[in-house]
């Protein structure tokens, strides 16, 4: 089954970054007729038999509108009830409650007071994407004021030990296509890096990685429960992509999980990964 895909991003971005150039034809190889467009556009996205989140990256100051244009599009990947549960990462802290090995997370809302680690600690908006409003502490002062800044824009913050093990190996983010494991890639660590061009998101370092078996066995529990709470198959995810860091005890953490518009990678791996990608639009539809 082929028919129209549109791959949507934002004003800023209409066409991506560069990395889901290779969707294109991988796409059209398989039938597929391709265009892009950014998701607060004029499009008829409502005539798309396929309507792919990829770039939508300035989701996060205009949230509501965002799930309120995601809920009125038939065909989305990933759904919206997806995309409402993954666009707040107060979904960390469900996975912690259901028993997963996650960086620790607190959440402080507006009107509430923190409590700071005593180590370095990451301060970040439990709302937004690209690493914007991320910053590392390692006293309460300047962090007070910092999560006092995200409660006056009406977010909350979320607050988590700095594990640095990123400093010297960064993140491995595993990738999911249809539920099924495909390839992986490291990420340099992010924080003090400079932002790009389009002002969306914070440069990244990215290359190819082989994972662990203990960080797959970990991306493969994280996905389970996190399609158990979400009430899905595995299979009904287009796509995912689970961050793992090192603990201090060297075993692997969850630090995200990203069902929504994430970078998959596809310049850090096989031309095969694309293929998959392509061919898990092709199930979704069927």
């Amino acid at each position: 089954m082929t028919g129209t895909a549109v791959l949507v991003s934002c004003a800023e971005l209409p066409t991506g970054d560069g990395d889901d150039d290779v969707v294109v034809p991988a796409l059209t190889s398989l039938g597929f007729s391709v265009s892009w467009a950014p998701w607060d556009s004029s499009f008829d996205f409502s005539a798309a038999e396929a309507v792919i989140l990829r770039a939508t990256w300035d989701y996060a100051a205009r949230r509501a509108e965002f799930l309120a244009w995601c809920e009125s599009v038939p065909s989305l990947f990933n759904s919206a009830a997806v995309v409402r549960w993954n666009t707040d990462k107060s979904y960390l802290v469900e996975l912690l409650d259901a028993g997963l090995p996650v960086v620790p997370t607190s959440l402080v809302t507006p009107g509430s007071s923190p409590s700071f680690p005593s180590s370095d600690f990451v301060v970040k908006p439990s709302v937004g994407a690209g690493s914007r409003g991320a910053a590392r502490f390692s006293g309460g002062a300047d962090a007070s004021s910092h999560v006092a800044g995200l409660h006056a824009e009406g977010h909350t913050a979320l607050i988590q030990p700095y594990q640095s093990s990123v400093d010297t190996s960064g993140e491995l983010a595993l990738v999911y296509l249809g539920g099924i494991y495909s390839h992986a890639f490291s990420k340099g660590a992010m924080l003090g890096s400079t932002m790009d061009a389009s002002g969306l998101y914070l440069a990244e370092e990215l290359a190819p990685a082989t994972p662990p078996a203990d960080a797959v066995a970990l991306a493969e529990d994280v996905l389970d429960a996190a399609s158990a709470l979400l009430g899905i198959l595995r299979a009904e995810l287009l796509y995912a992509r689970v961050d793992v860091v090192r603990g201090t005890d060297g075993k692997p953490l969850l630090l995200e999980l990203e069902l929504t518009e994430p970078s998959l990678g596809f310049g850090q791996t096989d031309t095969g990964a694309v293929t998959r990608f392509a061919s898990a639009v092709r199930q979704q539809l069927a």
